[in-house]
């Protein structure tokens, strides 16, 4: 997937904007962190880069 990188920078943004102007604790984030990680080396990684890659590839062509 092409958009890997500025997709990390806008949900890393996501995350600080809701850390700094919702009330996001810095172990949650940890513990989103931590998810995100681990759900990275299942069996249904591939099948969410695949459905992440639609949508950008869907949201890019309008």
């Amino acid at each position: 997937m092409n958009v890997s990188v500025p997709l990390v920078v806008i949900l890393g943004i996501v995350v600080w904007l809701a850390w700094r102007y919702m009330g996001l604790r810095a172990w949650h984030v940890v513990v989103c962190l931590l998810f995100g990680f681990f759900l990275a080396a299942t069996s249904a990684a591939p099948e969410i880069r695949r459905l992440v890659a639609a949508l950008v590839q869907s949201v890019s062509q309008h």
